[in-house]
């Protein structure tokens, strides 16, 4: 009796020791991470719940924060993806990071490559100063969806001028059709593989004045080595290296800035 029963109990020891590395490797290796959060954690939750992760956090945004409250909104967000569900918005800790930088540069015409739900425009909007404005870029029609609700409650929609479409296609629009001069600011949030050739093809287009900064999330992890090989040995860039985690976990991951010299 005893030991049929200590057989079942052996078994429960083992599942919660795997459970046990399974939880210690996500919080410390990024890929493990990644897998467990956008691959399998989120498409069971999505089954379960019939809707996108993107959509619970614009729920639970509507439901928690402040309207009209650009503040509430990031807060709010961060609480969700630190308690809840992990989502790829920049974060609180290299938040602080992009705070400082746009308030250094006080833009008066800033560019995000990359909306997602709307958690950097609305961060980025929130301290930009009378007349100023925000282009941001959002491939996904989905993200762009939940991204435009997100703004209109935050209340920065008079600040904020989302557009949808790939990046390629709308920086060469930047100056006629959306009657941009050049750039204060940009943040780089995207594909990691579209930083290098949209940072060229923002210099192609004239788009960069000498001062303009570019900011990029992410670039250890998942990574944009060519992005930093190319703004490092450019003698058109001056780089700045910020080292930090990725959002919400304890992985390795930075931000680059690169002010444009001319």
């Amino acid at each position: 009796m005893l030991e049929s029963s200590s057989i079942p109990l052996f078994i429960v020891f083992i599942l919660l020791f795997i459970l046990l590395l399974i939880v210690l490797l996500v919080k410390k290796n990024g890929t493990a991470a990644l897998i467990w959060n956008e691959i399998i954690r989120e498409k069971v939750t999505n089954f379960i719940m019939s809707q996108s992760k993107e959509q619970r956090i614009l729920n639970f945004v509507l439901q928690n924060a402040v309207r009209g409250d650009p503040c509430s909104v990031v807060d709010t967000i961060d609480k969700y993806c630190s308690q809840k569900e992990w989502a790829m918005n920049v974060g609180d800790e290299k938040g602080k990071i992009l705070d400082k930088t746009v308030e250094e540069i006080n833009p008066s015409v800033a560019l995000e490559l990359g909306t997602y739900c709307g958690y950097s425009a609305v961060r980025i909007s929130r301290l930009l100063k009378a007349g100023a404005r925000l282009l941001t870029v959002e491939f996904n029609p989905e993200f762009a969806a939940i991204a435009k609700q997100m703004i209109e409650f935050a209340g920065v929609q008079d600040k904020v001028k989302l557009l949808e479409g790939p990046s390629e296609e709308i920086i060469p629009q930047l100056k006629k059709k959306y009657e941009v001069d050049t750039l204060d600011f940009v943040f780089l949030d995207h594909w990691k593989d579209r930083y290098r050739p949209d940072t060229i093809l923002l210099q192609e287009c004239n788009l960069l004045r000498k001062g303009s900064v570019l900011l990029a999330d992410n670039v250890i992890f998942p990574g944009a080595p060519d992005f930093l090989n190319y703004v490092r040995k450019s003698p058109h860039f001056q780089c700045t290296y910020y080292p930090s985690h990725l959002e919400y976990m304890q992985v390795e991951d930075a931000m680059e800035k690169a002010v444009f010299l001319g």
